[in-house]
């Protein structure tokens, strides 16, 4: 089974195009963490809010993943950090054309 790490915080940028330049190198790195499947970067310039949508193999590696990110987000001086690590139902995401099996 799946889970997923939905994650927001407040950050008063960069977005958009700024951003994916700036966080190239995170993003890259990213897909070196253990367990990890795929992210949804998410951003609200409106808002300032910025997160993501994350797929893990396991809950115990999403809550690694989780505690290490919020640990670097608190070095940036992020320390409202929202996040909720959910199990995927299977069956059902895959009717609705989900990528992950």
């Amino acid at each position: 089974m799946a889970y997923v790490l939905q994650v927001d915080f407040t950050m008063n940028g960069p977005f958009g195009d700024v951003m994916a330049a700036e966080f190239s190198g995170l993003a890259h790195s990213i897909n070196e963490e253990e367990g990890f499947m795929w992210k949804i970067w998410t951003e609200s310039p409106e808002t300032n809010l910025a997160g993501g949508i994350y797929i893990f193999k396991t809950k115990e590696t999403a809550e690694k993943y989780l505690d290490m990110h919020t640990k670097r987000l608190a070095g940036f001086g992020i320390t409202d950090v929202n996040a909720k690590i959910l199990a995927i139902n299977s069956k059902l995401t895959e009717i609705t054309n989900s990528p992950v099996k």
